[in-house]
């Protein structure tokens, strides 16, 4: 493989690293929110 590809490659993986954190991260915002909301009616 040449350079270049390595390169676009990484950068791939790298964007989709951070991609999924940030999916994760709003998954997660979304459950404690509704956990949140779930304990403040009772």
């Amino acid at each position: 493989m040449s350079k270049p590809d390595d390169e676009v490659r990484r950068r791939q993986r790298s964007r989709a690293l951070v991609m999924a954190l940030a999916l994760a991260a709003f998954v997660l915002l979304l459950y404690f929110i509704t956990i949140a909301r779930i304990s403040g009616q009772s």
